[in-house]
C-alpha cells in the first residue's frame, strides 16, 4: 500500500555555465519516501519541472535512492537570459509495476544562474573620432572614445582600460578613454595627428578592431581681453589709477556688431560694505553738515558710556555683533522721553534670515514699561526679513485710532550685507531710506493711543525689556545680527543729502577725462560706483573706454586688503544675439597699508602766573603756543650698489597733513571745582570749522573732522579760570588728540600750571633784583642754524627757598664770603673775553643762569609783561642751581661790585637777558 508522499527540499541553487548542460544544484536533487523499502510505494519514478518551456529536464538516477539530475536540453546563452525559476516536484512509482496509485511530493522553488564565458571582443562605438585643439595648450581631455562588450557578467561587458597602439605621438589615453596631449602642439609642426586606439574588457580580451582618432591643431586665436594684469597695486594717496591701461579685445575677425561690458568691483567684504571713515558718528555728522542733537546709542565702551561694555564688538569699525544673547540698557538721561512728532532714527545693520523654523520678533531699538507694564511704546525690529517701526502716541484729547505700525519688505535686511537704514518720523508720515534710496511702508496699521501712566521706561539695543506679565523683568526678543552707528535725533529729521553723505563710500570705479570717452560710447554707474556698464558699437571706442576705467580711494589712511575686480562682457554679431564668448576678467586691487603716522604735541609744559590772572573775568591761556606735528617714517634702499655692505635702507621722516577727530584737555589729579574753576572756550572760535565741544569737570573735549591747524587755533584760545585761588597752588593738565576714532592717537602732552600768591610773588621780585645784574652772564654762541631748546621753568614753593637760604648762611657764608667777592672782581675785567669764547666758562658765583642767545631774534618785539615772566622763570631757576652756596651778605657784596661796572656793558647784557 502507497501511504506516504515522496519528500524533497523546499528551494534548490544551481549554476549552470554558458553553452552547457550539466547544472551544479545545492543541495543535490535527492527525493525520499518512507514507504521504501517496500518495492514500487518506496522508490522513486520521475522528477516533473512546471513552468513554461522551461529549457531543463529532470532524470532519475536511482529509483531506490532517489537521486536525480538537473540538465539542460538545449544551449544555454547568458546574453538572452541570465536566470531561471521554475517549480520541480517529484513522483514515486505508485503501488504497483504500472505506476497506479502514485504519489508526489510538494512543489519546490529552482533557482538557476548562467555563468557567463568571456566571448565576446570589445568594440568601439564610433568607426572614427575627431577633435581639434588649439596649439600651445596643455588639455585635461580633448575627446572621449567608448567601446562596449555584449557579454553578459560584469566582469566581461565591462571595459576595464584602453591603450593607445600608435608609437611615438604626444598623446596619452586614460582608462575611462579621455585623451589628452603630453606636451604643447605646434600647428607650424604638424596640422594633424592620427591615432590607433584599442580596448581592453576586464578579462583582457581587447578589441578586435582597433579604431582611429584624428586630433587636428589649429593656430591659436581665442576670443577675449588681452593685455592686463591680475593684480592692480594701490597705494594711499595715489588718487585715481588706471585698472586696465593697455587692455584691448581680440574677436579673432568675428563681424561685431556692439559690445556690452559690465566692471564691478567687489567690496562687500570691506568694513560695512565698501571702505568708508571710521570717524565716530557724532564727528561724521558734523562733517555731513547734519543737525545737531544726534544721540549714540552705540557708541565706544568708555566710563561715561559703559552700558555697551559687556557687547560683543570689532574694534576696528566699532560695530557690535548680536548672537540673540545680549542686549544693552540705554541709561535714563540720555534720550528724551518724548521724542516729539518729528525725529530720525539712523543705523548700519548686517541681518540675514531668522534661525529657527518659527521667526521671532528680533528688536534693534525698544522703549517699554520698566515694571509693572509690557507697553511698548516705540520700537525699531526685524520679523520675517520685515522692517518694523512700531510708534504708540500718548493719549490726548485725540481718543481715536492712529497709525501705529509701520512694515517694509525688501530683500535688503536678509542678504547678509551692510546697509543704512534712516527711520524718519513726521507723524503721522514715516518715510524709510536704505542707502540713500526712499521706500515707503507697504503696511501700515493703526492702533489706540497708551494711556498716560507713572510707569518708568527703559530704552534697550538688541533686545526689549519685558517689565511686565513676567514673574522677572528681562530681555526678551533677541536681535541676530551685527549693528553700527545706531542714533536717533528728537525733534528734528534728516536731509536726503545729509542721508547720502553719512553712507557714501569712498572708494569706487571712476573714469578719466569723461570727455574723451569718445561717441558712440554709452554708461551708468551705480550710486555706490561699484558697477560700471559701457556699451558700445566700435570696438577701439571701446578699447579706449576700458582703458580710462579707474579705481579711485579718497581716504588718507584707507583699509588695506584685495578688492576684487570682475568684467563681464557680451558680443553682438550681424543677424545674432551671441557670437563669440568672451572670458570674464578677474583681477583684484592690492590696496597697500598707509603709514602710520605719529602725532606728536609739543609746547609750554610748565608756567607760573600770578593769582590775579586766574582770577580775572578772561582767565589765563592755557595752551599758548601748542603745536601738533605729524610725521611718517618711510624706508629708502641706497641706490650705490657700492655700498652694499652697508645697510641698504634708510630712514627718511616726513611731515604730513591730515585730519583730526578729536583732543581732550584732560584734567589730572582732582576733577574742576565748578563752585570755584572751570576751563572756557569762545564758540565763536569754532565757528566755520567741523569741530564741537563738550565742556565737564573732567576737562574740555573738542571733536570733529578738521585739520591739525583748525585744532591749533581752538586749542590756543582754551583759557582756565580760577576765582578761588586760595585754595590750590597748581593746576596739572593732560592734552591727547586722535584720528580715526582712536586708531592713531598722539602722545599725552602734560602741563602744569602754578598759581602764585602775593608772598610768593614778593619774593620773586627780589630775586629779580638780583637776575638783572650782568656781572655774571657770560655769552655762549651757538653755530648758526641751531634750534634753540624749549625752555621750562621750575618754580620752587616758599618753604623750600627757606630752607636752601638757612642753610647757605650757616654754612657757606663765612668760608667762601672773600672767595666770592674777589672772584667777582677778576671776572669783571675779563667779561669781554669771555664773551668771545666758544665755550661757556662758568664762575662759582652765586647765580647760575642758563639763557637762550637765540631769543632775541626769535621774539623781537615781546611784550612788557612776557618779559617779566621769563626774569621770573630765569631767576628761580638760578635760585634752585644755586642752592648750595647761595647767601644774602655776599648778594650785597656782588653789588657794590657791579655800581662800579660801566654803563655800556651793562645796557648790552641786559638786552641778551
Amino acid at each position: 500500500v502507497n501511504k506516504h508522499k515522496p519528500w524533497i527540499e523546499t528551494s534548490y541553487h544551481g549554476i549552470i555555465t554558458e553553452n552547457n548542460n550539466t547544472v551544479i544544484l545545492d543541495p543535490p536533487l535527492v527525493a525520499l519516501d518512507k514507504d521504501a523499502p517496500v518495492p514500487f510505494a518506496g522508490e522513486i519514478c520521475a522528477f516533473k519541472i512546471h513552468g513554461q518551456e522551461m529549457p531543463f529536464e529532470a532524470v532519475v538516477l536511482n529509483k531506490t535512492s532517489g537521486e536525480g539530475r538537473l540538465r539542460a536540453k538545449s544551449p544555454i546563452d547568458c546574453e538572452l537570459q541570465k536566470e531561471y525559476t521554475f517549480i520541480i516536484q517529484a513522483y514515486d512509482c505508485g503501488s504497483g509495476p504500472g505506476g497506479t496509485n502514485w504519489k508526489k511530493s510538494h512543489k519546490a522553488v529552482v533557482h538557476i544562474q548562467v555563468k557567463d564565458v568571456n566571448e565576446f571582443s570589445p568594440a568601439f562605438k564610433e568607426s572614427m573620432y575627431k577633435a581639434s585643439v588649439t596649439e600651445g595648450k596643455i588639455y585635461d581631455s580633448i575627446l572621449q572614445v567608448e567601446a562596449t562588450d555584449e557579454d553578459c557578467s560584469p566582469q566581461y561587458s565591462q571595459i576595464c582600460n584602453y591603450e593607445i597602439v600608435t608609437t611615438d605621438v604626444p598623446f596619452a589615453i586614460d582608462r575611462n578613454g579621455n585623451i589628452r596631449n603630453t606636451e604643447k602642439l605646434s600647428y607650424d609642426k604638424q596640422h594633424q595627428y592620427e591615432i590607433m586606439v584599442t580596448a581592453f574588457d576586464c578579462g583582457q580580451k581587447h578589441a578586435t578592431e582597433d579604431v582611429l582618432v584624428q586630433v587636428n591643431v589649429k593656430p591659436v586665436c581665442k576670443p577675449g581681453w588681452q593685455d592686463w594684469n591680475k593684480r592692480i597695486e594701490y597705494r594711499p594717496g595715489s588718487g585715481s589709477i588706471p585698472l586696465f591701461p593697455s587692455i584691448h579685445l581680440e574677436t579673432c575677425d568675428g563681424p561685431v556688431s556692439s559690445i556690452h561690458t559690465t566692471t564691478e568691483l567687489q567690496t562687500n567684504y570691506i568694513g560695512k560694505g565698501c571702505d568708508r571713515e571710521t570717524y565716530s558718528e557724532k564727528s561724521l555728522q558734523k562733517l555731513c553738515g547734519a543737525s545737531s542733537g544726534a544721540i549714540d546709542l552705540l557708541p565706544s565702551p568708555s566710563t561715561t558710556t559703559n552700558w555697551t561694555a559687556g557687547l560683543l564688538m570689532d574694534s576696528n569699525d566699532i560695530i557690535f555683533k548680536f548672537d540673540g544673547k545680549q542686549g544693552a540698557k540705554i541709561p535714563d538721561g540720555i534720550v528724551p522721553k518724548n521724542l516729539t512728532d518729528q525725529f530720525t532714527i539712523a543705523l548700519w545693520m548686517k541681518h540675514g534670515p531668522s534661525p529657527g523654523l518659527r521667526a521671532e520678533k528680533e528688536t534693534i531699538l525698544c522703549n517699554s514699561d520698566k515694571t509693572e507694564m509690557n507697553r511698548h511704546h516705540y520700537a525699531l525690529y526685524v520679523h520675517n526679513c520685515r522692517l518694523v517701526f512700531l510708534l504708540r502716541k500718548d493719549f490726548d484729547r485725540a481718543d481715536t485710532f492712529r497709525p501705529a505700525e509701520f512694515h517694509w519688505k525688501l530683500d535688503q535686511i536678509c542678504d547678509k550685507e551692510w546697509h543704512y537704514y534712516v527711520v524718519n518720523v513726521e507723524f503721522p508720515v514715516v518715510t524709510l531710506y536704505m542707502d540713500g534710496t526712499t521706500y515707503e511702508p507697504y503696511l501700515v496699521t493703526n492702533d489706540w493711543p497708551i494711556h498716560p501712566s507713572h510707569i518708568a521706561m527703559q530704552l534697550t539695543v538688541g533686545a526689549c525689556w519685558q517689565g511686565g506679565e513676567v514673574t522677572k523683568p528681562r530681555f526678551a526678543q533677541y536681535f541676530h545680527g551685527s549693528l553700527a552707528s545706531l542714533t536717533i535725533r528728537p525733534g528734528k529729521i534728516e536731509s536726503q543729502k545729509v542721508i547720502s553723505c553719512l553712507q557714501a563710500c569712498k572708494e569706487g570705479l571712476d573714469i578719466n577725462s569723461l570727455e574723451s570717452l569718445g561717441q558712440g560710447i554709452k554708461y551708468h554707474f551705480n550710486p555706490s560706483q561699484s558697477v560700471l556698464v559701457m556699451e558700445g558699437d566700435d570696438i577701439e571706442n571701446i578699447n579706449q573706454a576700458l582703458r580710462k576705467v579707474s579705481y579711485i580711494n579718497s581716504r588718507q589712511f584707507p583699509t588695506a586688503g584685495i578688492r576684487r575686480l570682475k568684467v563681464s562682457s557680451k558680443v553682438q554679431c550681424f543677424g545674432e544675439d551671441v557670437c563669440i564668448s568672451i572670458p570674464d576678467i578677474d583681477a583684484y586691487v592690492m590696496v597697500f597699508q598707509a603709514n602710520e603716522p605719529k602725532i606728536t604735541i609739543t609746547g609750554m609744559d610748565h608756567f607760573a602766573r600770578p593769582a590775579a590772572q586766574f582770577e580775572s573775568e578772561r582767565g589765563v591761556i592755557l595752551l599758548p603756543d601748542i603745536r601738533i606735528v605729524s610725521t611718517v617714517t618711510k624706508m629708502e634702499h641706497s641706490v650705490d650698489l657700492r655700498e652694499h655692505n652697508r645697510a641698504n635702507k634708510q630712514v627718511i621722516v616726513e611731515e604730513m597733513l591730515h585730519n583730526l577727530d578729536f583732543c581732550d584737555v584732560l584734567v589730572i589729579g582732582a576733577e574742576l571745582d565748578p563752585e570755584q574753576e572751570c576751563l572756557e572756550l569762545d564758540h565763536g572760535e569754532l565757528r566755520g570749522k567741523h569741530l564741537d565741544a563738550t565742556n565737564s569737570t573732567a576737562g574740555y573735549s573738542i571733536y570733529g573732522v578738521d585739520s591739525m591747524f583748525s585744532y591749533e587755533q581752538v586749542l590756543r584760545q582754551l583759557r582756565y579760570r580760577n576765582w578761588g585761588t586760595s585754595a590750590t597752588s597748581d593746576r596739572k593738565f593732560r592734552v591727547k588728540c586722535s584720528e580715526l576714532n582712536g586708531r592713531y592717537t598722539s602722545n599725552e602732552f602734560n602741563l602744569e600750571v602754578n598759581i602764585l600768591h602775593s608772598s610768593n610773588a614778593n619774593f620773586m621780585e627780589h630775586v629779580n633784583h638780583m637776575i638783572v645784574q650782568p656781572q655774571f652772564l657770560q655769552s655762549v654762541q651757538h653755530p648758526e642754524g641751531s634750534v634753540s631748546a624749549v625752555h621750562s621753568s621750575v618754580v620752587p614753593s616758599m618753604a623750600t627757598i627757606v630752607i636752601i637760604i638757612c642753610v647757605s648762611v650757616l654754612v657757606l657764608v663765612v668760608t667762601l664770603g672773600v672767595f666770592r667777592l674777589r672772584t667777582a672782581r677778576q671776572h669783571g675785567s675779563v667779561g669781554h673775553e669771555g664773551a668771545k669764547e666758544s665755550e661757556m666758562d662758568w664762575d662759582d658765583s652765586a647765580l647760575t643762569i642758563t639763557i637762550n642767545p637765540m631769543e632775541k631774534y626769535e621774539k623781537p618785539h615781546r611784550t612788557e609783561e612776557e618779559s617779566e615772566e621769563e626774569d621770573i622763570d630765569d631767576e628761580e631757576e638760578d635760585t634752585t642751581s644755586a642752592e648750595s652756596d647761595d647767601s644774602e651778605e655776599e648778594e650785597e657784596e656782588e653789588e657794590e661790585v657791579i655800581v662800579q661796572k660801566g654803563e655800556k656793558q651793562n645796557a648790552t647784557r641786559q638786552e641778551q637777558l
